[in-house]
């Protein structure tokens, strides 16, 4: 990694079906939630040519089968360190099977963790699980926000992810695909309100409050299979931003992610 740069990244996959992130700094390798298989995985990291022995630590978000599914298998194969809160521990403890108790960690929502050469700080969402959090990392100035997996984003929140270089954004659907496709309508209440996901339109006016001079790149995460796609979500991103008067590919660009292939390997 050139040493101008603070952070090579790539989102592994992204949505409905699975999730997680590979960060890495000079010193550490990270997973960010593991919601596929550990063969999955595995496949994933090999196109960005990285293997799970390279691994120092899984983060986890919190216990949706879709963020948590492979992070058993790993920590037991690998002798992965795993990270969460308390009450995500409470929650995720019984679905991934034995792990071994010098391997959990706890990281408390609201923290910094100092994690080898990087920072780690960690916030609290609105979302239907136990204590969900997600995190920005902090290494020489720059810095990466995921979040995902909210219903709303409060001005705690964005006062905390305001001016990353590099964003993982929820865009999770498109409100008139939700209200006009197949879903029972309980469940479109769960994902419409406060404790559910963030629609285009949501993710998009949040960037637009929280971009800021060092912001350059800005990926459009955890899209619903049957109630979004890539372009509606992009669409939607782009023309909100335009509006406001931001620099749509100019001043920072917009990124797919895909729930089955990792994204290209990016430094900031």
């Amino acid at each position: 990694m050139s040493q101008e740069k603070a952070f090579n990244i790539s989102i592994l996959a992204s949505g409905s079906t699975g999730n997680s992130l590979f960060i890495e700094t000079e010193n550490k390798k990270l997973l960010i939630d593991a919601g596929l298989s550990g063969k999955k995985i595995t496949s994933l990291l090999a196109e960005v040519d990285r293997k799970p022995e390279d691994l120092d630590a899984i983060l986890v978000t919190h216990e949706h089968r879709d963020h948590i599914h492979g992070v058993g298998v790993l920590a037991r194969k690998y002798k992965l360190d795993v990270y969460a809160n308390e009450k995500t521990w409470a929650a995720m403890d019984p679905l991934i099977g034995n792990v071994a108790l010098e391997q959990k960690h706890i990281f408390d929502m609201g923290k910094v963790l100092t994690f080898g050469d990087m920072d780690i700080e960690s916030f609290g969402v609105s979302h239907d699980a136990a204590a969900p959090q997600f995190y920005r990392f902090y290494k020489d100035n720059r810095s990466f926000v995921m979040l995902t997996d909210t219903g709303y984003c409060s001005d705690h929140i964005r006062g905390t992810i305001k001016d990353a270089d590099a964003y993982l954004i929820e865009s999770n659907h498109e409100l008139e695909i939700l209200r006009m496709g197949p879903y029972p309508w309980s469940l479109k209440q769960r994902i419409l309100g406060d404790k559910g996901h963030l629609s285009n339109d949501d993710g998009a006016l949040t960037m637009a409050d929280v971009i800021g001079d060092h912001t350059k790149r800005i990926y459009l995460g955890h899209l619903s299979k049957e109630n979004n796609t890539k372009e509606h979500a992009r669409m939607a991103m782009e023309s909100i931003l335009t509006e406001k008067g931001l620099g749509v590919n100019f001043d920072f660009n917009v990124y797919d992610t895909d729930p089955e292939s990792a994204s290209e390997l990016f430094a900031i």
